[in-house]
């Protein structure tokens, strides 16, 4: 009851400032969420319940996204579907963003076929988890490209890996030889982190980079590839694209 009215009375008590929601019932993983997104998302008001019982007070706010944590339960549980119902009633034009201990394809898939906006493994860094948070508040859809390398090859049933038609997957295609590409030391490094998932602006500050030098890498690295993205160069280069010919592999017109 208290975490009720204390949430209805952090609702009324700044109107001005969108709103980011946090539900998660273990305390200390909440208010360290809560800690972390204060100091990384600025021009917010965070707010934090232990669950969807909090969120009478929501009514009228300008909420930006929710991030539910669904702990060790599938997608399917009732008690999650439930909670995703309330959500799109009380916030219905907020993405939702899930944490979850799972780390699984098939939990990953069902979470964007119910049309969730991010899908944020608790196994994935914090600075990984921000950019996801970020890229899902400018209107993207976050999940992290591990889950689909980790599971290409394991068997299952061949879906579409986050907005990539299923027919680009070829799970049994031996991934091409990067050394067969031209790729310079800088665009390999880029490279490395292109497949962590890792944002420009990551990558520029983990490289001692500015934004626009990572970004003409990118650049290059997709041409290279003869992709038209970052997401199809890397899974181009994990086998799970058709390869492209050695002249364009080569940077050399065909």
């Amino acid at each position: 009851m208290d975490d009720i009215v204390n949430a209805t009375a952090r609702f009324n008590g700044s109107l001005q400032q969108p709103v980011l929601l946090i539900i998660e019932p273990l305390t200390l993983t909440r208010t360290s969420i809560l800690s972390i997104l204060r100091r990384e998302l600025t021009g917010f008001e965070i707010i934090e319940m232990a669950s969807t019982d909090g969120l009478d007070g929501a009514s009228g706010r300008d909420v930006r996204l929710v991030m539910l944590s669904i702990g060790d339960k599938s997608i399917v549980d009732p008690s999650v579907e439930g909670d995703l119902a309330i959500l799109v009633d009380y916030c219905p034009n907020a993405p939702i963003a899930l944490l979850s201990n799972r780390d699984d394809e098939a939990t990953a898939l069902a979470a964007m076929h119910r049309g969730i906006r991010g899908f944020f493994p608790t196994s994935i860094p914090v600075e990984v988890a921000v950019a996801g948070l970020r890229l899902v508040l400018a209107g993207g859809v976050y999940r992290p490209l591990p889950i689909i390398e980790q599971h290409a090859t394991q068997g299952h049933e061949q879906l579409d890996p986050g907005g990539l038609p299923s027919r680009y997957l070829d799970a049994t295609k031996e991934p091409p030889d990067k050394n067969l590409i031209d790729f310079t030391p800088r665009e390999q490094h880029v490279l490395a982190e292109l497949e962590l998932g890792l944002p420009n602006k990551l990558i520029a500050a983990k490289l001692k980079l500015s934004e626009n030098t990572v970004k003409m890498h990118v650049q290059h690295i997709m041409r290279k590839c003869a992709a038209r993205n970052r997401t199809e160069a890397v899974l181009r280069l994990s086998g799970r694209l058709p390869g492209p010919s050695r002249d364009i592999d080569s940077g050399r017109p065909s």
